[in-house]
């Protein structure tokens, strides 16, 4: 499969990639590497993943990433109850020593977190790492054996290497810089927000009942108002919830009455200050400037 043929691809499920974003998937595909995807907020940085898991036809393991993640959430931990009531029985019936410590600490105990269960796959799965940057520097160290060998160490069993290699997709929104060593062990690309005609084909794909007129006029809303000095910038997603905003009222054009404007951009913008900052006349400029 070409990069050609997996854009192609990824646009069956409703994912219109640029040619950058394409190449570095191949590339990444292709070399067996994991991808870094950076950018802000809302640029479909995480739908790629799930894009690309539907065109693999292949399961999609994602690890969600906050501040003070660990070890046990992300990789494994023991089952303790589990192992409780197993030491509690052999207790009852006699059985002692090291064959209770083979019992309890084998894979049976072993609770399979996204990063264990990425590897121990039959068929190799898209694992999607989302917004690592969110999560703290010591839990990146963490990942590098998993990005570089592809295999887990647990002390009481030894070292599980990966049946099958998963597809490693990492999204990061630039909150903090991510480590050298990181970075070093994947492709890297950039996501920016789509330009005029790319947005359109993501309306097209995913609204395909809007009037063409009307779709314009959505897109060259959203993208004005992106240039505006807000607290939150609003990404594709919430493009889509405007237009199926507008539909649902049954609004064909955007300059017709500002005021009803302004009442649907509770799909736009996400802030007390920003709803502020745009008024009923505001929106009607940029309304216009976008006709």
């Amino acid at each position: 499969m070409t990069w050609k043929d997996l854009q192609t691809a990824l646009g069956g499920e409703g994912y219109v990639a640029s040619d950058d974003l394409a190449v570095a998937l191949q590339l990444a595909l292709s070399l067996g590497r994991p991808l870094l995807l950076e950018g802000a907020a809302g640029v479909g940085k995480t739908e790629i993943a799930r894009a690309l898991s539907a065109v693999k036809d292949t399961k999609l393991i994602r690890l969600q990433c906050y501040e003070g993640l660990d070890a046990a959430q992300a990789i494994y931990e023991w089952n303790y109850q589990r192992q409780l009531l197993s030491i509690r029985a052999a207790s009852e019936d006699g059985v002692t020593g090291k064959a209770v410590e083979d019992r309890i600490f084998s894979r049976d105990f072993l609770l399979e977190r996204p990063l264990l269960a990425a590897i121990t796959q039959e068929a190799p799965p898209v694992l999607l790492i989302d917004e690592i940057d969110r999560a703290d520097e010591e839990f990146e160290a963490y990942l590098l054996e998993v990005l570089s060998d592809f295999q887990i160490s647990i002390p009481e069993l030894g070292t599980i290497t990966a049946t099958t290699r998963p597809i490693v997709i990492l999204t990061s929104n630039g909150t903090r810089d991510l480590s050298d060593a990181l970075r070093r062990r994947c492709l890297y690309t950039y996501v920016a927000y789509p330009e005029r005609a790319t947005e359109l084909a993501i309306l097209k794909a995913r609204c395909p009942e809007v009037d063409v007129r009307l779709g314009e006029q959505i897109v060259g809303f959203v993208q004005k108002l992106r240039g505006e000095d807000l607290e939150k910038t609003p990404g594709i997603a919430e493009m889509l919830d405007f237009a199926a905003a507008l539909m649902g009222l049954g609004i064909a054009d955007l300059t017709a009455d500002p005021a009803v404007l302004q009442s649907t951009l509770t799909t736009l913008l996400k802030t007390q200050s920003d709803k502020a900052q745009i008024t009923p006349e505001v929106a009607g400029r940029i309304a216009g400037k976008a006709a």
